[in-house]
């Protein structure tokens, strides 16, 4: 899914128009098509690249060292708040300040300081309080092999996740200037990167640890790279610096980011329970081939979550000159959009998921994969789809608090089911869970934040403070 990535107030609104032309309401509705067209071939292009490394690496690593990986990869993934929302604050910022170059180098440099500081924080803890955590009786690893390496891929795992929060920057970057294609182009090959390092590793037979870091040092790898080439090559006059460093930026960007730390805290946990919990309640090789099968499904999510990303931009400055009727009408498209495809390709990974995941993997326990599982996974996706437009528009003006109550509540609710679920019914109890919970929760808040977002409820007076703060510092 979106996992709420994108939920920031605008920085620099911009002019209203009083009358919206259809002349640019239809650049607007082009420029959307293009990018979702062109995302969407890039972004395919690095889809294949997991779905071929998933059955190498079962078969290599085993499903109890495998499922561990998949645990501690799903702890990283509640820990994506730890950026203090500067990435999407940046992101923001940077789209209002299309004319200002000297602006956005200011931008630039001040969050890339403050995330570097936090990364440098962040691996420090990790190296000094890591070793003396017991992970592999947290996940019920009974192999001694296994439990030997648990420390060292959990350092390996959560490091790669630190280094990398600095240099994901460049990707709000280009999305904020419009270079959707170039980001997606660059994901994509840090996709196939991985891909061909950890097959080849596993060809060589090295051990255990150096292909799980090949497959997670490729992301931070290749984002260095872009940001490298971006600002090296491509966009001089924005290259980031220490004199460009300014503390009034930074303090606005923190407080941008500040304002959806705690929603994207809960999100995150919500949404990435599931494999710790599995491991936890059913052991790692039951959590093994619970991943197996959610990979399947994580394609629908990358799908909203980059269809999410490339509108929520273009949401937020169409909210900001007035052309709410385009916003509603862009809206029930991707609500359309979204439920037609994801609805479609679950359908079909319900009928046929068995027999592709047995082509995929091979060795895996079928009964693990029954069609219940499948189906609650397939409704799961669906749902999280037709309400994740909605929630972009919110997210475009920086409305958060119906979100969060939601999130809270759904956080509360879908774990205590989940819990429930699966003692009760296995693995097919966990969506189940995970569906009831979302209506009940989600459903109502999203409705009554998207109403209120294109009514003008907006909290736009402290973000117009600071920047007021910021741009008389700068004139200063």
């Amino acid at each position: 899914m979106n996992r709420a990535a994108s939920r920031v107030a605008p920085a620099r609104p911009v002019t209203p128009d009083p009358v919206p032309t259809s002349e640019a309401a239809g650049d607007r509705d082009r420029r959307v098509t293009v990018d979702l067209a062109a995302a969407m071939v890039a972004k395919g292009i690095g889809l294949a690249a997991p779905l071929v490394v998933t059955p190498a690496c079962f078969g290599y690593l085993g499903d109890q060292r495998y499922g561990l990986w998949m645990a501690v990869t799903a702890l990283t993934g509640m820990a994506w708040f730890a950026d203090l929302g500067l990435g999407n604050g940046l992101l923001t910022r940077l789209s209002h300040h299309v004319t200002d170059v000297r602006a956005q180098a200011r931008e630039i440099s001040s969050a890339f300081a403050t995330l570097g500081a936090v990364a440098v924080v962040l691996v420090t803890v990790l190296v000094a309080v890591g070793p003396t955590v017991p992970w592999a009786g947290l996940f019920g690893v009974t192999d001694a092999r296994v439990a030997s390496d648990a420390s060292a891929m959990v350092l390996l795992c959560f490091g790669a996740f630190a280094v990398n929060i600095p240099f994901s920057l460049i990707q709000r970057i280009q999305y904020a200037r419009g270079q959707v294609v170039r980001s997606s182009v660059w994901q994509s090959a840090g996709a196939l990167v991985a891909m061909v390092a950890v097959l080849g590793a596993i060809t060589a037979g090295w051990s255990p640890l150096v292909v799980i870091g090949c497959a997670v040092l490729a992301v931070p790898l290749t984002n260095l790279l872009n940001t490298v080439a971006y600002f090296w090559f491509q966009e001089p006059a924005l290259r980031p610096g220490p004199t460009l460093v300014d503390r009034t930026t930074a303090v606005v960007l923190l407080r941008l980011g500040l304002q959806f730390f705690a929603l994207t805290t809960m999100s995150s946990l919500a949404l990435n329970m599931d494999s710790p919990l599995v491991a936890y309640l059913l052991g790692p090789s039951v959590a093994a081939h619970y991943a197996v099968v959610g990979k399947l499904f994580a394609v629908l999510s990358v799908f909203v979550g980059l269809v999410g990303m490339t509108i929520w931009p273009v949401n937020g400055i169409a909210l900001a000159r007035g052309e709410v009727a385009w916003v509603r009408r862009n809206t029930r498209r991707m609500v359309l959009l979204y439920g037609v495809i994801v609805g479609v390709v679950g359908g079909a990974l319900v009928g046929f998921g068995p027999r592709l995941i047995e082509l995929w993997v091979g060795d895996i326990d079928r009964a693990e994969v029954s069609l219940a599982l499948l189906a609650g996974l397939a409704g799961w996706s669906f749902l999280v789809a037709v309400t994740s437009p909605l929630i972009m528009v919110q997210n475009s003006v920086g409305l958060l608090r119906p979100q969060f109550v939601g999130w809270a509540s759904f956080l509360v609710l879908a774990a205590g089911l989940k819990v429930w679920g699966l003692r009760q019914f296995g693995l097919a109890g966990l969506p189940v869970a995970a569906c009831l919970a979302y209506v009940l929760t989600i459903w109502p808040a999203v409705f009554v934040g998207y109403r209120r977002a294109l009514a003008g409820d907006r909290p736009r007076r402290p973000v117009r403070r600071a920047k007021e703060r910021t741009d008389a510092h700068l004139s200063g």
